[in-house]
Formats: structure tokens, C-alpha cells, sequence
């Protein structure tokens, strides 16, 4: 097949409907339909039902966690595939097997198998979403390529998301704080009864810490299911401190579990947060078949110190120096905060932001007029229709007692004005979304962003 062979496929695949790029989205059983992502990957051999698979759900560190099981499955050995979403700079970052993206040609080949089925359930009136057929393809390869145990991060909350059809080893539920509020609800309980969706009948949970209200949602749901439950902080404990190893910020810390204890382990990703999303990864792999036997305290440190996740807490070094945080909550601005206060005590930063207009940006702009110091933002936005516009963030910081701030058109001119205002010293810190860090890692280099058009 010729590369236009591909791009055609990949066309034919941006030209399903899809959710990410929308901001008004109903949340129902018909328009999120597991009965619909069911009928497409029976149509393709129900590749996921010979799958042993990690689920992971969450708020907050649900893509850092699964990165970590990941890396612990492939550092023990394992033929490991890893499913996550959004990316930052090329759609085939969501498809992973060991290290390596899905090459262009597979992912073409993919598309084009799966295109009849795709075309008859359209014309059958039932078409499958951009990331109900994402995620079929992320299946039917993890499936061809026999993958030892497939780690697969959820989209949007976890009941009627198209990863839920899986009956995995292993389900994690990370942080829970507010976020798509529209489609999981406003309180917290409702939030956490989405997520909680992904509990099936005698399989293993592993929970992080979770505020009162989500915890009793999570247990209730695990004592229905009668599935064991595992808390992070009371079953699972570890220690943390910041610290630095080869030039790269990040945490060292312990892990005690009822089974063994990890010591003198380092992660390059700052803040305490980090460390608990490690303890949860462990907490799984040490309840997930495949990887029970293999894991050791040696291997464990070994997998987390070469641990590359983009993104998140990213530490890029340069006169500025760059942080690059998809944080795009309340609950993930104030964790960065806390990263930066303590990794760079001394440090003067200026902070690039953008949000989509759908997200809690009040509770995001509160986070950043809080910060101690009178340190300048630049308010930018990103190349999505969700985009919330430049001025209106301004607007709304300084109604909320925001000090210095100014507006950019585009990322690249926020950025450059962000490292003006920084000094050579200082430190740029790019925060609110991860389509902003996107484009900004594609500014730096990381090459041409693959990914759906944007709709009119």
C-alpha cells in the first residue's frame, strides 16, 4: 500500500463522529452505546475477549497510573499493550505495544478491515464514534500481536465508556474530583457511581485516597460486585520526597504492600501525586496474573526510573526552564501548584494557560490566583472549537484577584512572551490543557500533529 492508501484511511477513519472536539455532548446509553461497540467488535472477531487486561479509571492520574502498570509489565518481561487517550502530538501515541507507537501502515491496515463493519452499521443507522472505532482497532491489534496483558486507560467516566466491554484482571479507579460535569454529574457521588461503572462481579479494585463522598460510592460498589477492594493510603502506604537523579526532577519514594515493601524507588515526575499513582500501579501489578509472579522491588525500581510520560509534570531543561502539565481541573491545578512550590521554592515562573470553555476554568483561574508571588500568566487558546477565547479567561482571573496578566493569539506567542517575562533563570509553566501542551511539545520539535480535523 502506498502512504496516500493510508492517509485515505486514516480520512475515512477522522471522518466518524467525534466527541472530543465537541462541547455540548448528551451523555445516554444511545449516544455513548456499549451494546453499539459491541456489535463492532464481534463484527471483527471479538478481539477483546482475548485480552487479559488492566482497566483504569479516574479523575485525576489515570493515564500517568496505566503509563505505570505499563512500564512495570514490560520491565517484568510481558508483551505489554497500552491504550490511552487524548494524545499530545500524533494519534498513534494511543495505540502502544512495549515502547513503540502503532506504525503507520498498521494502523492503516486496521481502519481498512474494519471499514466494511463500519459501513454497514452506518447505513444500518447505528455508526460507531471516532473513539468507538479507536478503540476497537487498539483491541484487534493488541489481539493480533498476542499481547501478554493490555493496559487500557478509560475515555470518559467508565460506565457507558467503550473500554468498559473489557472483563479485565485488575481495575483501578484513580483520584476523583469534578470534571466533565455536564455528562457525569455535579456531585461527587455521581461522578464516582460513572467511574465505579468499570467494577465487575469478583474482580480485584485498586482505589486511590478518594474524598468521603466518592470512597462510600467505590466500597458500595466493589461490595455489590463482590469485588476484593484495595485502598491506596490504608492497604497499600508509601513515603515521598522530592528529589532529582541524571538532571531530572522527580520523587523518590517507598512502597509497602501487604506482600512486599519497595524501597529507594525514583520517578522522574514531580509531585506527591506521582508517588501515589506508582503505589496504586504496584498495588495492581501485584493482583494482575500475568505480572504477580514477576514483579520484584529491584524490577520495579528499575521501570520506574526510565518512565517517560509527556505531558504530565514534564520537565523540559533550557534557559527558561519548561514544565509542561495537562492539569485541566481545580483538583490537577492545585497538585501542580503544590509540585512547583515544592520542586522550584526560588524559581520566578510565568505560566502559559488555555482551557477548553466546557472545564471547570473558574476553579482553575481560583488555583492560579492563589499562587504566593505576583508572577504574570498569559492566556492563550488552543486549536479546538471547545476552546475558551483569550480575553474571557483574562476577564474572569481578574474578577477572581488575579494579578499581572496579558493574552497571546496562538500558543507559540504566548510562549515566547511566557519566557520573556520568565528571564533566563526562571520557568515557563504550561497548564490547563493538554491540547495547549500538545502544541506547545510540537513547537519544541516533537514533529506534525496527527489527529482528527477540526469539524466546522
Amino acid at each position: 500500500m502506498t502512504p496516500e492508501d493510508d492517509r485515505a484511511a486514516l480520512e475515512y477513519l477522522f471522518s466518524a463522529t467525534d466527541y472530543e472536539t465537541m462541547r455540548r455532548v448528551r451523555y445516554n446509553a444511545d449516544t455513548f452505546s456499549l451494546a453499539r461497540m459491541h456489535r463492532l467488535l464481534e463484527a471483527l472477531g471479538s478481539p477483546h475477549r482475548r485480552l487479559r487486561a488492566v482497566h483504569v479509571a479516574g479523575t485525576k492520574g489515570k493515564g500517568s497510573t496505566a503509563a505505570m502498570v505499563h512500564r512495570l509489565a514490560v520491565a517484568c518481561g510481558l508483551r505489554a499493550g497500552l491504550y490511552t487517550s487524548p494524545h499530545l502530538v500524533d494519534l498513534r501515541e494511543r495505540i502502544r505495544l512495549g515502547e513503540a507507537m502503532i506504525a503507520p501502515a498498521d494502523l492503516a491496515a486496521l481502519i481498512r478491515t474494519a471499514r466494511p463493519h463500519v459501513d454497514a452499521m452506518r447505513e444500518a443507522g447505528d455508526a460507531p464514534t471516532f473513539f468507538e472505532i479507536f478503540t476497537a482497532l487498539a483491541f484487534d491489534h493488541f489481539a493480533r500481536r498476542a499481547v501478554d496483558l493490555a493496559v487500557l486507560e478509560v475515555g470518559l467516566g467508565g460506565r457507558l465508556d467503550a473500554t468498559n466491554v473489557v472483563r479485565p484482571e485488575v481495575a483501578i479507579i484513580t483520584a476523583i474530583s469534578r470534571d466533565h460535569t455536564a455528562q457525569l454529574g455535579e456531585t461527587l457521588s455521581e461522578i464516582a457511581a460513572e467511574k465505579a461503572g468499570i467494577v465487575k462481579p469478583g474482580v480485584p479494585v485498586v482505589s486511590q485516597p478518594q474524598p468521603a463522598e466518592a470512597g462510600r460510592v467505590i466500597e458500595r460498589a466493589c461490595r455489590d460486585a463482590d469485588a476484593p477492594l484495595v485502598r491506596v493510603g490504608r492497604d497499600v502506604t508509601y513515603t515521598w520526597f522530592p528529589a532529582e537523579q541524571a538532571g531530572r526532577p522527580g520523587g523518590r519514594f517507598s512502597v509497602q504492600t501487604p506482600a512486599a515493601t519497595y524501597d529507594n524507588l525514583f520517578i522522574p515526575l514531580m509531585g506527591e501525586h506521582q508517588a501515589v499513582n506508582a503505589a496504586t500501579a504496584v498495588a495492581a501489578a501485584e493482583r494482575t496474573p500475568p505480572l504477580a509472579g514477576r514483579l520484584m522491588p529491584d524490577l520495579a525500581r528499575e521501570a520506574l526510573v526510565g518512565l517517560r510520560w509527556p505531558g504530565r509534570m514534564e520537565y523540559v531543561p533550557g534557559a527558561p526552564a519548561t514544565v509542561l502539565d495537562g492539569a485541566h481541573n481545580r483538583a490537577s491545578m492545585e497538585r501542580l501548584l503544590e509540585a512547583l512550590a515544592a520542586h522550584f521554592p526560588d524559581r520566578r515562573d510565568a505560566v502559559v494557560f488555555a482551557a477548553a470553555a466546557d472545564k471547570d476554568v473558574d476553579g482553575m483561574l481560583t488555583a492560579l490566583a492563589g499562587r504566593p508571588g505576583a508572577t504574570p500568566v498569559v492566556f492563550t487558546r488552543t486549536d479546538t472549537p471547545r476552546a475558551a477565547e483569550p480575553g474571557d479567561l483574562a476577564a474572569r482571573y481578574a474578577a477572581l484577584g488575579g494579578g499581572e496578566a496579558e493574552t497571546a493569539a496562538d500558543a507559540g506567542e504566548a510562549v515566547r512572551r511566557a519566557r520573556a517575562a520568565a528571564d533566563d533563570d526562571g520557568l515557563v509553566v504550561v497548564c490547563g490543557s493538554l491540547y495547549l501542551v500538545g502544541e506547545v511539545r510540537e513547537d519544541f520539535g516533537s514533529g506534525p500533529r496527527l489527529r482528527p480535523p477540526t469539524p466546522p
